[in-house]
């Protein structure tokens, strides 16, 4: 018969206790680490690395112009020269409409690139017919580099607007195909069968069902492709351009102006972070079911 005493058991639990599994430790919060997988930082703590981290770029470009060797610095002006710079292009030498014309010649060019492949990429990616058919065609021409087409464009349509867009056209339809392509078919084929279950026809399961499951993704790799035309630009106006970002940059050269060339890089740079911007607002106001599952 088991003793139930008070002294004993008192023992007992002064005995369990003492094991070494029963005593809690106290309690932790995990240190957040900077590095932290697949960490979501707040809005203000990414506005406040994003300062950071241009200040450390401004920082780096500071040190490498002193790290460099006083008789080559006019090769890598200071901040402050090129910001100088491009206050006076502004100021004295009408850049307004340098940049305006190279805007218009991207989002021209854009907007036929995305025109044609935007519902051809839709329709491979729901016929799989079409896409066999035309998806060897397509995918080959991703590789073709788009400057080893200005003399032809040159020949075609000479010095003017229409060889540049054409050039930007280029270097963003055929990659914008393949992955509007991609998007398409990463459309759960559970939706379709349901849809043509329940009665829908070919266009209607393609118009309601497809293209509304597919946008956000569409929309997401259209803010992708418009980069890789703001870095086409300057080649487009490489070649017998008046104006522009680009000619500015080829005059710039032919005089070792750095400063000027510098300036020019960081417009193109702060008009593509721009259009970003735009873009991605733009997806928060049509699709903001997609944003909310990031």
């Amino acid at each position: 018969m088991q003793n139930f005493e008070p002294q004993a058991l008192e023992r007992e639990g002064a005995l369990v206790s003492k094991r070494p599994e029963m005593q809690g430790a106290p309690f932790e919060i995990p240190r957040e680490r900077f590095l932290e997988l697949r960490l979501q930082p707040s809005a203000s703590k990414t506005l406040l690395l994003g300062v950071l981290g241009g200040l450390l770029f401004l920082g780096v470009w500071e040190a490498a112009h002193y790290a460099t060797p006083e008789h080559s610095r006019k090769f890598m002006p200071p901040v402050s020269d090129v910001l100088g710079a491009l206050y006076t292009l502004f100021a004295e030498r009408n850049f307004r409409h340098d940049m305006l014309v190279s805007c218009y010649r991207v989002f021209a060019s854009f907007t036929m690139a995305s025109l044609i492949a935007v519902p051809l990429g839709i329709a491979m990616g729901c016929f799989g017919n079409l896409k066999a058919l035309l998806n060897p065609i397509l995918s080959g021409w991703r590789y073709l580099p788009a400057a080893s087409f200005i003399p032809l464009l040159l020949v075609w349509f000479g010095p003017t607007d229409s060889a540049k867009i054409a050039l930007l056209f280029i270097g963003v339809m055929f990659f914008l195909v393949t992955l509007v392509l991609d998007n398409t078919l990463a459309v759960p084929k559970e939706f379709v069968e349901a849809s043509l279950t329940m009665g829908g026809s070919r266009t209607e399961v393609v118009s309601r069902v497809v293209v509304p499951a597919a946008m956000p993704a569409i929309f997401d790799s259209m803010r992708n492709m418009i980069a890789v035309g703001w870095t086409y630009l300057v080649i487009a106006e490489i070649v017998g351009a008046q104006d522009g970002i680009g000619a500015v940059m080829m005059r710039a050269g032919c005089f070792l102006n750095v400063d000027v060339i510098m300036a020019a890089i960081l417009m193109i740079g702060i008009l593509g972070v721009t259009t970003d911007l735009l873009f991605r607002g733009a997806q928060r106001l049509l699709f903001p079911w997609s944003i909310e599952r990031r």
